[in-house]
């Protein structure tokens, strides 16, 4: 089914309710039937440009496996066989920390308590 062109018909603006010819009415972004000397294009302000947002994620991520190594006739290996260095990080009972209520203990008397054995090979030093 067709529509007919309209050439002697009269369509009323929908912005100024004039009567105008039907061929010269053009339809505007928000659907409004207007005459051609009356046409606003849309501002540009309404049609803001597309942000892309910043990529975050990694595309082909693993996740890392966490094991506690085992001793395997006194040597610590994980299960890859592979030999692994363990560090005891515990601290002992007296330099845990403690508090009474809500006031920290000086962690200065606590440090003070730390030492650090080392042996070192002899050094001579000679200044001429």
């Amino acid at each position: 089914m067709g529509y007919a062109t309209g050439k002697r018909s009269q369509a009323i603006s929908d912005r100024s309710g004039q009567a105008f010819p039907y061929r010269e009415m053009v339809k505007e972004w928000n659907g409004s039937l207007v005459h051609i000397s009356e046409y606003e294009a849309k501002h540009p302000q309404l049609d803001p440009p597309y942000n892309k947002p910043d990529a975050i994620a990694l595309q082909n991520t693993r996740s890392q496996k966490f094991q506690q190594p085992t001793n395997i006739n006194g040597v610590y290996a994980d299960s890859g066989g592979i030999v692994v260095g363990v560090a005891n990080l515990t601290l002992p009972g007296e330099f845990a920390f403690l508090s009474t209520g809500m006031q920290p203990d000086n962690g200065a008397e606590q440090n003070r308590r730390r030492q650090l054995l080392m042996q070192l090979n002899s050094v001579r030093v000679v200044i001429s």
